[in-house]
């Protein structure tokens, strides 16, 4: 029996494409001026890869170079959101399960923190997290190994929502704890996971097996 769930926030709770196009409207007018030296192809792969991961690592993987890294950072640091924001519909039988909820999330504090307030759920959490690489070094898996140790759950009592096997996905199992995989476009069909669906509301019956 669970005793506790772990959300990721991004593509988890809802989806960044609903928001991408204003959200970084600044941004990838930004890389379109400073990446000269990157192909086209490769800007759009960046470009889609920043609907899921953190800017920083999208730029280290991509090559953007310290300058145009730099330049985006300074942008999206002290960005907020402040347009309405909706959860995915499903979201809404999973922020009534009784067990601890906890919502562990990577990117720029400030920015994090104003989805969180447009989506109205900062009350369906026991705690809320976010790793912000900007500002230390922790990790998701840091933050998931204290979570339990300070909670005292043991690593069977926790399962692990997320949309991304290379994040919170493997953080949790490198700590053995149970994962669910929301993975609505079956786009990581070979990840190793506990869990997988493309519905979040296959939560549930997982919950109640």
């Amino acid at each position: 029996m669970k005793k506790a769930i772990i959300f990721d926030l991004d593509n988890t709770i809802y989806t960044v494409s609903s928001i991408a196009d204003h959200l970084f409207a600044g941004l990838f007018a930004l890389i379109d001026e400073k990446a000269v030296h990157l192909s086209a192809e490769t800007i759009a792969a960046a470009k889609d890869e920043l609907k899921r991961r953190h800017y920083r690592l999208v730029a280290e993987k991509f090559g953007f170079g310290p300058a145009l890294t730099d330049e985006g950072e300074s942008l999206l640091k002290d960005m907020a959101y402040d347009l309405p924001m909706q959860t995915f519909e499903d979201y809404v039988f999973l922020k009534e399960l009784p067990h601890d909820k906890f919502l562990v999330t990577m990117g720029f504090t400030k920015l994090q923190w104003s989805k969180v307030e447009q989506l109205g759920i900062k009350d369906d959490f026991k705690e809320i997290h976010i790793v912000d690489p900007g500002l230390s070094k922790q990790t998701k898996k840091d933050v998931f190994a204290d979570i339990l140790n300070r909670h005292g759950y043991q690593k069977e009592d926790v399962l692990v929502i997320g949309d991304d096997p290379e994040s919170e996905i493997k953080a949790a199992a490198d700590l053995g704890i149970d994962t669910f995989l929301f993975d609505p476009h079956d786009t990581h069909l070979t990840a190793e996971v506990t869990h997988r669906s493309r519905s979040l509301r296959e939560v549930i019956s997982i919950l109640g097996s």
